[in-house]
């Protein structure tokens, strides 16, 4: 194996769900109450415990069968996301009554049985290669990479601050035209935590139309926050919530970088952003 195969839509990600859901049923006893199977892997380092619950309310655990391994293991490369990796552990319940759950890990290590070697974990990166930006430090050290770079530090001047674009540009219409990867579902949120985290320098207490739907009422916010190396209005993190239309890329990678982690963002700082944003020279 060396490239990830092609992606999985959401439909036959549920499809593989549901196989490996009918496959466990066929080895739990009749009335099972629950199933539940734990998959963790790093390169060709896999680990697979599968748990049965039957009606008298005893969980026993099972081997796992060789089809339910390459299921989930098809799962897991139909989830690969370029530069993003896939997830590196997963645990699928299935209820009779609540129904499915299903929890993927994608920057945590997960609880190995027996820690992979450094090859397991520099195989995950061949395998499912991942921006500079996307290695978790943890990652990093067990495959026996460098340090992650320092990330940019804090702007000295107004002009050092960098704004993003809100969308890339206007059709013959003037609606707005956006050519940009969307965001998985977890890195959406992650994201969207980091733009509402950093402190508002600048707000109008009133709000602006929606570019992408002009007939909805005026939500957009009319405020700027900033993290200290860049600055960006509301609606960035509004169009990615409503809309999904995610930031600008370098804005982006600027996030990625710092692991969705907010630097401090001191009153130097937001003096900074004040001065980008109103022109006038910082005090």
């Amino acid at each position: 194996m060396t490239t990830p195969p092609g992606p999985l839509s959401p439909e036959q990600q549920q499809q593989i769900v549901t196989q490996i859901g009918n496959g466990l049923a066929s080895m739990a006893p009749p009335g099972w109450r629950r199933l539940r199977t734990e998959h963790r892997a790093a390169g060709r380092h896999l680990e697979t415990d599968v748990l049965i619950t039957g009606p008298d309310g005893t969980t026993h655990s099972v081997a796992p069968p060789p089809e339910l391994v390459q299921l989930l293991g098809t799962l897991r490369a139909g989830m690969y996301q370029p530069g993003q990796g896939t997830w590196l552990g997963a645990t699928l319940t299935f209820d009779p009554v609540q129904g499915v759950a299903a929890d993927f890990t994608l920057d945590q290590e997960p609880a190995w049985r027996r820690s992979p070697p450094p090859i397991g974990f520099q195989d995950e990166l061949r395998f499912f290669p991942r921006a500079e930006g996307n290695i978790p430090s943890w990652l990093r050290q067990r495959a026996g990479l460098e340090p992650a770079p320092v990330a940019t530090p804090p702007a000295e001047t107004p002009e050092s601050l960098k704004s993003p674009r809100v969308y890339d540009g206007l059709d013959e219409s003037g609606r707005p035209m956006v050519n940009r990867e969307p965001l998985s579902p977890a890195e959406r949120e992650r994201v969207l935590a980091y733009l509402d985290a950093a402190p508002v320098v600048l707000a109008s207490r009133s709000y602006d139309a929606d570019a992408f739907d002009p007939d909805r009422e005026p939500l957009v916010p009319l405020n700027f926050r900033t993290d200290g190396r860049w600055y960006w209005p509301g609606a960035v993190a509004y169009y990615l919530r409503e809309h999904d239309v995610a930031p600008d890329p370098e804005l982006l990678g600027h996030i990625r970088a710092l692991r969705f982690t907010l630097p401090d963002v001191g009153e130097p700082e937001r003096e900074l952003a004040v001065a980008a944003i109103t022109g006038q020279p910082s005090t």
